[in-house]
Parts: C-alpha cells; structure tokens; sequence
C-alpha cells in the first residue's frame, strides 16, 4: 500500500489518541501538524518535536502566505480534529485526496458547536460521530463514517467526552485507512434530511438555571455542563451557587409552590420545588447547605 501523507489539523484531548494511531502505521506518513493559534495544544507540540514533526499555527489559515507554506509539503491528504477554523475551497483543493473532518455530532443534525452539552440538553437517547469530507459550508460535507453511542441516565458531559475521545480516534482512523485505501463509499448528508440542524456556541450566560423548568430539563442542563464544563449556575441571597450534579426524585408528587424554593434537607443534600415537581441537588459548590424555605434565583 503507497505511503499516505497527511497534513494534521487538530486540537485537545480528541486528537492526541487518533495521532498516536496514525504515528503507530508505517503506512501513513504526518507531515505537519497546524494547532489552534489562539491556544496551541502543549500535548501535540511536544508529540510532534518528540517525532520530528514540523508544528505550528496561523491566524488564517486561508491567506495567501499559509497556502504557501502548507504547499511544500506536498501532503495526500489534509485531515481536521477539533480544530476552530473554516477551510476555503482553494486550501480545499490543495491536496489531492482533499480534507476530512471527524465531528462528534451525528450529521446532518448537531452541526456547529458544543455539540455533547446540546444532546443532553435535548434529552437525546444516542449521540453520534461522524467523519466526512470538508466542503465549503459548516459540516456539510459528504460523510465517509458516521457511529452512535447511546445515553442513559448516569450519562453526563464527562462520560460523552471520555466516549468520544475514544470513539473519535477510531472512527477517524478507520475512515483514513478507507481514503488511503481509495474511492471511499460516501454519501450525501441531504440524502438522510435535506435540512439538518445547527448547534450555536455556548457563551457566558447560557450557564444559568432557570428553576421554572421541569425536574427533568433540569436535570438534563445540569448534567449536559457538568464538571469539567462550566457548571450550571444559581445565586442565592445574591451569592453565586454552581450545581455540578442533581437527581430527579423518583414519584415526587406536583404541587403548588414556587420553583427554586428549598423544601427538603437531607445530610449531604437538598430537595428544590421545580415547574412540576422537586429535584435533589447533591453536589455543588458556593454556600453551605441552605434552610427551608431559602428560595434560589
């Protein structure tokens, strides 16, 4: 099999275990490894030195001047892990086999951005990744792979993220391996719903808790931005409480109150009145356990 040369466009924890891969076959050559420019990733620096590697980052990757850099190379193959830029179509066409991406969102819904905190916000039963090619447009492109993991319950930010730093070096792998091997059979995303759907990043703010939620929305929020996100977020007596973990409570029977209020103490826990009936927070940060009757904001 003739040696494939790849181009690594990557970021985090997702990238570090499929770079490991693509290091252990003999078969695959990585040229060059492009991080983020705003926060270059330690990990893939000291891999890449530690292999002789060329490492480096641009602020725009789709200038004239990088088109140039990257051109030297002469790569196969260009592939896309976690990284924050949109590929234009002349650093598109560079390479002959072109540019994947692996994205950890079952296409063509769950475009876009912090997709593993949506899915549980939805109080989805299954999340996805997919590998595909890179078009023009955000996650459009024709998918090579795509795999699903089911949710239950004891599911939270945490174990997707352990999941997908897994399943993402596979799938990606795998996918290479089927590009390297020639004509890849994909197909359309339009072909599975000629819409899709679109996740916007999450911004400072989008971490507070509204308690006029049913026990369940809340209890997907919660833990859809759990540790090591940025926490679900509440104040009490104008103090700011983050709410890492809550249960729903089982049987809880409706009734009249108001959402927030503190109507049960337990030793390490407490019992909040929500929308339709009461959720128990047993793990958060910021105050010590409140009283009857403390009502959060």
């Amino acid at each position: 099999m003739k040696q494939l040369s790849i181009g690594y466009f990557a970021d985090g924890p997702w990238s570090h275990e499929a770079l490991e891969r693509l290091l252990s076959d003999e078969s695959i050559k990585v040229k060059f490894i492009c991080a983020r420019h705003d926060k270059p990733d330690e990990t893939l620096k000291s891999t890449a030195q530690a292999n002789g590697i060329d490492f480096f980052t641009h602020p725009r990757i789709n200038s004239r001047d990088f088109f140039d850099i990257v051109s030297v190379y002469g790569c196969d193959l260009f592939v896309s892990m976690s990284f924050n830029q949109i590929f234009k179509n002349d650093l598109i066409s560079l390479p002959p086999l072109k540019i994947i991406n692996c994205h950890a969102g079952k296409l063509p819904f769950y475009r876009g951005r912090n997709v593993l905190n949506w899915v549980l916000i939805n109080d989805e039963s299954e999340f996805g990744i997919t590998v595909h090619f890179i078009d023009e447009g955000i996650d459009t492109g024709d998918i090579i792979l795509q795999r699903t993991f089911k949710i239950n319950d004891t599911d939270d930010y945490h174990t997707l993220l352990l999941t997908a730093y897994k399943e993402c070096s596979s799938i990606l792998y795998d996918s290479i391996k089927l590009v390297q091997k020639g004509n890849p059979s994909t197909f359309k995303q339009t072909d599975i719903d000629p819409i899709g759907s679109y996740c916007v990043t999450r911004i400072d703010g989008d971490e507070d808790l509204d308690w006029n939620q049913t026990s369940r929305a809340i209890f997907n929020f919660v833990r859809s931005i759990c540790r090591p996100g940025p926490q679900a977020r509440t104040t009490l007596n104008g103090e700011i409480i983050k709410v890492n973990r809550v249960e729903l409570v089982l049987n809880a029977e409706n009734f009249k109150g108001i959402p927030g209020s503190v109507v049960g103490i337990e030793p390490a826990s407490f019992i909040v009145k929500t929308a339709d009936n009461l959720i128990r927070v047993t793990e958060w940060d910021g105050c010590k356990l409140p009283k009857i009757g403390d009502r959060f904001r």
